[in-house]
């Protein structure tokens, strides 16, 4: 990765200003958060130019009219997709060259357009180019290219066919059958790893904004991290956080860090425990429409994770009884861990992986392949 990483410290500046917004995920929206809670010593003296940050990266800087031939004209039928900063477009180009091919020829891929009214801007627009533009791992969405073009911003990356895992766990459709639950723990396993890599690289990046709407499936059910708009460089020396304005999505931001803007990698592990607690349970984090006690999932669920007797009632009920129960006890009790309110009690995703590849092996064991499933009376 080069001398780019020497100014990882000094990366994208701060967000400014107080805002409050919602931003639409496939067919769910999320309430996003936002505050004014700062300290000066998190905000980097000389940070780094949008010209370091544009030529560390190693990715193609398309034409705004490549991309335009390469969606065809970002026609409606196009759009795979829409999220806070934009649109999101399917299109194609040359594998080799990175050139413009017509429809149906050559590499697909995604395409972002920031919309100009959206409440994500310039700063996360470069700070997907400072990540993924130097990061490169098997659970991180690649990101190919982008465009910066007068007033036009654009990211383009490999095209992710199974689109996110927040649709397949909520949306009600034809298209999405229910994930089995060695799917979903094959999926918590891939996206553990992305986070565990963040937190161990040199640049020990926390991610601040996971949820399921940025995990998304290849066409195997491969699980990477999309979306590293929101992503900070971790604590850096004697360093035990970094204060920072609070953002992140309602329901996954961690306690500690809505209570005091302090953002540390167990703010991550919390995030992961509130997705890893809506896969076994298919149920949204926030659902006004759940009966009285039931909106937050965290609240309503924490007592059942550690009661074995009573861990059903937090299980899915579309997943039919088809997963062992000593595994979904373990699962459970692994979600409760991420889940504490204190950050000292959370195990590092480090841990979390070691937890999940060990269900993933007697998975396996038992099964004789990773995707199959035992149905429990």
């Amino acid at each position: 990765m080069g001398a780019c990483w020497s100014d990882r410290s000094k990366s994208v500046g701060t967000h400014t200003g107080l805002k409050s917004y919602k931003s639409k995920r496939g067919d769910g929206e999320h309430s996003h958060i936002s505050s004014s809670k700062v300290s000066s010593a998190s905000i980097p003296a000389t940070p780094r130019s949008e010209d370091q940050i544009l030529q560390c990266s190693n990715l193609k800087n398309f034409t705004f009219n490549e991309l335009k031939t390469a969606t065809r004209n970002f026609r409606p039928d196009s759009v795979v997709g829409e999220g806070g900063f934009g649109s999101v477009f399917k299109g194609w180009i040359d594998e080799h060259s990175l050139t413009p091919t017509k429809p149906g020829t050559g590499l697909v891929i995604a395409v972002k357009r920031h919309n100009r009214d959206g409440p994500q801007g310039h700063k996360e627009w470069l700070a997907e180019i400072n990540y993924l533009g130097q990061l490169t791992h098997p659970n991180l969405v690649k990101l190919i290219g982008y465009c910066f073009e007068d007033d036009h911003r654009l990211l383009v990356y490999e095209f992710m066919q199974k689109g996110s895992a927040e649709n397949h766990l909520f949306r009600r459709s034809a298209h999405f059958r229910p994930l089995s639950w060695n799917v979903r723990m094959k999926i918590a396993l891939d996206a553990a790893r992305g986070l565990a890599f963040l937190h161990n690289s040199d640049a020990k990046v926390i991610y601040r904004d996971f949820k399921t709407s940025n995990v998304l499936l290849d066409a195997n059910y491969d699980a990477k991290l999309s979306d590293f708009g929101l992503a900070r460089d971790g604590p850096i020396g004697d360093q035990s956080h970094v204060s920072t304005k609070i953002m992140g999505t309602h329901g996954y931001a961690a306690p500690e860090y809505l209570a005091t803007g302090h953002l540390t990698a167990k703010s991550d592990v919390y995030s992961f425990g509130v997705v890893l607690l809506e896969m076994i349970s298919g149920r949204r984090v926030i659902d006004m429409n759940r009966p009285p006690g039931e909106h937050n999932l965290v609240d309503w669920a924490k007592p059942y994770l550690v009661n074995k007797r009573k861990i059903r009632r937090v299980m899915d009920n579309r997943l039919d009884g088809h997963y062992g129960l000593g595994q979904a006890q373990r699962a459970a009790n692994l979600a409760f861990l991420c889940l504490a309110t204190d950050p000292k009690y959370r195990p590092s995703m480090n841990e979390v992986v070691a937890v999940l590849e060990q269900l993933s092996s007697e998975r396996k064991d038992h099964n004789g392949q990773p995707n199959g499933g035992t149905k429990e009376g």
